[in-house]
């Protein structure tokens, strides 16, 4: 089989995590801003998958998601700022994968490993947004403040909630999943 196919299984897996992941979404936004971006739980499942299968897939689900995204809820001003902040700024979290060799492994380790890669693939999420905000969203900027201080501290104010949010939910994901490839023991 060449390399240039998905298999079926991951494909599978992929659509899934993107039906899932806008539907999180939509169902729990703990918090909208006013110039775009929120707190909410839609990157759960694309991190899942870049832990489960690695960077590659991991960025092809978030690229496809930000794509998604964008469907559903446009705000964009140029055509670069929307690949910026939309299939770029989300294919980024499949770099979560760098964080761990299996989900399934348990110990501290492994738990390090993961919220490291969710740290990586989130600040690099944060440095796509934080540059449209330079480039696209400068106008915005309250009178006297900088440009880029403003464009950080914006962007920050949800990505940085959502990361803490992600670190502990996958976490306890992580241990479901663990305990799903135990075999039972009666």
């Amino acid at each position: 089989m060449s390399n240039n196919f998905i298999p079926l299984r991951h494909a599978t897996e992929i659509a899934l995590s993107l039906a899932l992941a806008v539907v999180l979404g939509m169902v729990v936004k703990l918090i909208q801003l006013p110039y775009g971006g929120s707190i909410n739980l839609s990157p759960l499942p694309l991190i899942v998958v870049a832990l489960r299968h690695g960077v590659k897939l991991g960025c092809l689900a978030g690229g496809l998601y930000g794509v998604l995204d964008f469907i559903l809820n446009p705000f964009f001003f140029h055509p670069v700022q929307v690949v910026i902040d939309y299939p770029l700024a989300f294919a980024f979290l499949g770099f979560a994968g760098l964080g761990a060799s299996r989900v399934y492994e348990e110990g501290m380790r492994q738990r390090v490993r993961m919220a490291c890669g969710i740290i990586v693939a989130n600040a690099m999420r944060l440095l796509a947004h934080f540059v449209s905000g330079l480039v696209f969203f400068a106008s915005y900027a309250p009178q006297g403040k900088s440009v880029w201080l403003y464009s950080l501290t914006y962007n920050a104010s949800y990505i940085v909630p959502e990361t803490i949010i992600e670190i502990l939910l996958i976490q306890f994901i992580a241990r479901i999943l663990q305990r799903s490839q135990t075999p039972d023991t009666v």
